[in-house]
């Protein structure tokens, strides 16, 4: 386990800002976590995994610790499920490639979003009519202050829409090392009627889809939409569709009536935060190094240069105008480090 000072985090976050650690270290290992949480004469101890969630305005003036734990293990499994129990510091979109290899069915959804595994509860991540949770049996996470593991459930975790206990009274209390899957291993129930997952099957001419089929065609249609970190630093979806109750939706799209929306219940609505960005004129815009994806406007870029300051600044100048056009509240997905 070594300590490196000054340490360029440019590489550590998928919007590509090159903001410095103070001090960096690499945790691959439990026993690396426990004692660099014991360490003397450091500050205090900032989190960073995948870094596919993140905005940093700042420099961090902490001991960074980069979870990169790895590691993969089948705990048990019958004749139609196994139990999947994967390390924090596995990539997710490598670990969902895995699972496919092995026949393993109920991530295909999740294809190609990015990040490491140890941070997708604190999101309770989403795609295409799927959500972590629905996976999920439970993670294991060691508490920052006694370096004791705790079991969290389901219902411990308090799920919701990208949210969860880990961001909310959980958070900085808890680093989760490792998380529990329930999977099919047969008759895998398919989810392919929400956004253009159909259309892309048809498009092939897949009739009836195995599950490599439609995480083949959730990357195709993800790779279509969003931009490459790799090559344009960004987070993905930078803002949460907001959801508004009924009677607040009836008034908005009585003043909107082609608005685009999700039916999620009987008393809510989901409106496209892309949709509204669009129709406020962002799509495409750059100001500076910062900007709005050309094909996806829920999608905030960093053209080389841009400080967390400037990605954040856009944030505000599209939260600000869709509120004064719309009077609808957007709010951010991704994780602002001031």
């Amino acid at each position: 386990m070594k300590i490196q000072e000054n340490k360029s985090l440019k590489h550590y976050n998928t919007f590509g800002i090159d903001a410095t650690a103070r001090y960096f270290c690499e945790i691959n290992s439990l026993e690396d976590l426990k004692k660099a949480l014991q360490l003397k004469g450091y500050p205090e101890p900032f989190l960073l995994s995948g870094g596919s969630n993140m905005l940093i305005t700042k420099d961090i003036d902490a001991l960074v610790l980069y979870i990169n734990i790895k590691g993969k293990e089948i705990l048990k499994e019958d004749n139609s499920h196994v139990y999947l129990k994967v390390m924090a510091g596995e990539v997710w979109h490598d670990m969902v490639l895995w699972c496919l290899a092995h026949d393993f069915g109920g991530l295909e959804n999740l294809s190609l979003i990015p990040g490491h595994t140890g941070t997708a509860p604190i999101q309770n991540i989403g795609a295409y009519g799927v959500e972590l949770k629905d996976t999920f049996i439970s993670c294991e996470a060691l508490d920052m202050n006694d370096q004791t593991i705790k079991v969290f459930s389901k219902a411990d975790c308090q799920f919701d829409y990208r949210d969860s206990y880990f961001k909310n009274e959980g958070k900085g209390k808890y680093v989760i090392t490792s998380v529990l899957f329930k999977l099919t291993k047969k008759n895998h129930p398919l989810n392919t009627s929400y956004g253009a997952i159909e259309t892309q099957l048809q498009e092939w001419g897949i009739k009836i889809p195995t599950i490599q089929d439609v995480s083949k065609a959730v990357v195709a249609i993800r790779q279509s939409k969003l931009p490459d970190p790799k090559e344009l630093g960004n987070s993905g979806s930078f803002f949460k569709n907001p959801v508004l109750t009924k009677t607040t939706f009836a008034d908005f799209i009585a003043a909107h009536p082609k608005a685009k929306y999700y039916k999620v219940s009987e008393n809510a609505y989901k409106v496209p935060a892309g949709w509204l960005i669009e129709q406020c004129g962002f799509k495409g815009k750059r100001y500076g190094d910062a900007g709005v994806h050309k094909n996806q406007a829920l999608v905030l870029v960093n053209y080389g240069h841009a400080t967390g300051k400037d990605i954040i600044g856009l944030a505000e100048k599209i939260m600000n105008s869709v509120f004064e056009r719309y009077r609808i509240r957007i709010t951010p997905e991704v994780n602002i480090i001031k």
